[in-house]
């Protein structure tokens, strides 16, 4: 079977690192602490650029 036909498996690396830079604002700012923004945004344009790679990577793989 084609990888391609479950394009959710893209979807699902990319948001692994949306959720882990969901995780990493919500603890400080749950906690009162200091947040750090630029990791949460690296982490979420990190797992953007991470799911539009396996997507790629996926839609790229021979038919076998």
């Amino acid at each position: 079977m084609h990888p391609l036909r479950h394009p959710k498996y893209a979807i699902a690396v990319g948001l692994l690192f949306v959720l882990v830079g969901l995780v990493y604002w919500l603890v400080p700012e749950i906690g009162h602490w200091h947040v750090d923004y630029a990791g949460v945004t690296m982490l979420a344009t990190l797992g953007i650029a991470m799911a539009l790679m396996a997507y790629v990577l996926i839609a790229g793989s021979p038919n076998e």
